[in-house]
């Protein structure tokens, strides 16, 4: 079954279709894969069922002539608590999909990494208003935006390192905020995945934006 699921995934890389549109909060079924078929880098996490809050996360690269070798992993990840689904404001359920990781940061010091990077201080908030012309982003500013927006320094050391993962890239409100890639304390998310300290740390390193990577999350 894990083979299947790796097979539909880099299925959806190969595919030429342009990004989907995030669907309305009112939806009830889950974000169709998107087509990224350009990406060489890829993370594939999955679950054994939605109502897990567990999952196995592999980082994959793909060669010229168009063979993927796993590079990180296989490791364990923590899901949100309330599983796989549609997520929602206050509704902690991972999303499940093909999404492009788009913005790294934490709260150390840039690891090494070519994505886009930032150290957070006391000025860098996630804007989590439902309404917010920046809802769903990174924003500056000493006042808290408003909303369940997160104080990312203040967040601790689950935020040393995050990779944003870009499922709701046109920020339709409620359909959730700030799901992220990041270091797991060993319990279930609020929606975001998890990992080991170290594995995130190399995992950041390993991302290269000129590979557009992805992250696929599904069933096994």
């Amino acid at each position: 079954m894990r083979r299947m699921w790796l097979m539909f995934a880099m299925a959806a890389l190969v595919c030429a279709a342009t990004v989907l549109v995030a669907p309305a909060p009112a939806r009830a079924d889950v974000t169709s894969p998107s087509s990224f078929p350009t990406s060489t880098q890829m993370i594939t996490v999955t679950a054994e069922s939605v109502s897990d809050t567990t999952a196995t996360l592999t980082a994959w690269e793909r060669d010229e002539s168009g063979e993927w070798t796993s590079v990180i992993g296989p490791t364990e990840a923590y899901l949100g608590s309330e599983g796989l689904g549609v997520p929602r404001d206050n509704v902690w359920r991972t999303p499940m999909g093909t999404f492009a990781l788009d913005q790294a940061f934490g709260n150390q010091p840039n690891p090494g990494t070519k994505m886009s990077y930032f150290q957070a201080d006391d000025q860098d908030w996630w804007d989590a208003l439902p309404g917010s012309p920046t809802y769903n982003s990174h924003v500056r500013q000493a006042e808290n935006p408003g909303g369940d927006s997160e104080h990312i320094l203040s967040t601790g050391e689950i935020y040393d390192y995050v990779v944003n993962i870009a499922h709701n890239p046109q920020r339709v409100a409620g359909y959730a905020a700030g799901i992220f890639l990041h270091v797991s304390n060993g319990e279930p998310t609020w929606g975001c995945v998890a990992i080991d300290r170290d594995v995130m740390r190399e995992v950041v390193q390993w991302l290269d934006p000129a590979r557009q990577p992805v992250i696929s999350i599904g069933l096994a």
